[in-house]
C-alpha cells in the first residue's frame, strides 16, 4: 500500500478513525495522556496542540504536561502561514477557531517560538518507521516545524495501527523523530530524525 496516494491514504485512515469504538477511544486518550507528564521536563515547554474530532488523544494530554510542569503552547492558525502559538492554560480558556480548531484565548505568540521547544507534538493521520508523516494535507507544520530546535524532539501522535510500514513522501515533506502511540508509548523512528535528515 506504499505507492498508494496521500489523498487514499487520508480516507482510508480517516474512515477507520470514526469506526473506533468510544469506549477504546477513552481508553487510548488515558494511555496518551499518562505516556505525556514523562515526555519533557518540568520547566521545559513542549509544543503540543488540541485534538478534534477523531485525532487521537484529549485535553488531558494537554494537562497531564501541565501538571508535570512544563509549560504548553498550542497552535494558532492563519491561513497560508506558518503556526503561531499561545500557552495552553486549560480547557476552559479554549475558544472556537478557524478550520473547526480550539485555541487559547490568550497572547498570540510568534512562529519562531516553536524553537523553545524541548518536545513537539504533531497531529498526524498516519507516520511510517522512517519518520514520514501523513498529515490533512493543509501544509502548516511543513511550514512551521523548520523553526524548530535540531536538538527538539519531534513526535508524531497517532493510534498504533497508524504507525506503518512505508508512506507516499513528498520533498517538502519533514520527517518526523518519534512516534507515540497508545500502546506503544514514545517509540523512535529510523532514520527520521530531523539531524540526520539535515546531513543529507
Amino acid at each position: 500500500m506504499a505507492r498508494t496516494s496521500k489523498a487514499l491514504w487520508r480516507t482510508r485512515i480517516i474512515s477507520a478513525r470514526h469506526r473506533v469504538e468510544s469506549d477504546l477511544r477513552h481508553v487510548e486518550d488515558e494511555a496518551l495522556a499518562r505516556t505525556a507528564a514523562s515526555l519533557a521536563p518540568a520547566g521545559s515547554t513542549v509544543c503540543a496542540y488540541v485534538p478534534v474530532g477523531s485525532e487521537p488523544g484529549s485535553t488531558a494530554l494537554l494537562d497531564a504536561l501541565v501538571a508535570a510542569g512544563v509549560t504548553v503552547l498550542v497552535p494558532v492558525t492563519r491561513e497560508g502561514s506558518a503556526l503561531s502559538w499561545a500557552e495552553y492554560r486549560g480547557e476552559s480558556s479554549l475558544v472556537a477557531a478557524s478550520f473547526g480548531l480550539r485555541e487559547p484565548a490568550g497572547n498570540v505568540l510568534p512562529p519562531e517560538t516553536v524553537g523553545d521547544a524541548h518536545t513537539v507534538l504533531v497531529p498526524a493521520l498516519a507516520v511510517d518507521v522512517r519518520g514520514v508523516r501523513l498529515g490533512r494535507g493543509a501544509g502548516f507544520y511543513d511550514r512551521t516545524l523548520h523553526l524548530a530546535s535540531p536538538e527538539a524532539r519531534i513526535v508524531a501522535v497517532v493510534r498504533d495501527d497508524e504507525l506503518v510500514t512505508e508512506l507516499p513522501e513528498d520533498p517538502h515533506d519533514i520527517r518526523m523523530g518519534w512516534a507515540l502511540t497508545p500502546e506503544k508509548g514514545l517509540v523512535r523512528l529510523g532514520a527520521g530524525n530531523r539531524a540526520e535528515q539535515h546531513t543529507r
